[in-house]
């Protein structure tokens, strides 16, 4: 019974870390001055086409 709950607490936990891991990437690469990898971007939910647009 408390299998499902398990399955759920770990996805979470996986998309929580997904997000502040690809978060941190980002801003890392942005501070190098770096273009960000399109995976980062797209776990952000940001569309990497428009993200290399900005500030043109």
């Amino acid at each position: 019974m408390s299998t499902p709950r398990k399955n759920k607490f770990f996805a979470t936990l996986d998309t929580f870390v997904t997000v502040f891991g690809s978060a941190a990437a980002v801003s890392a690469a942005v501070e190098a001055g770096r273009a960000p990898k399109a995976k980062h971007l797209s776990a952000l939910g940001i569309e990497p086409s428009a993200f290399r647009s900005i500030g043109r």
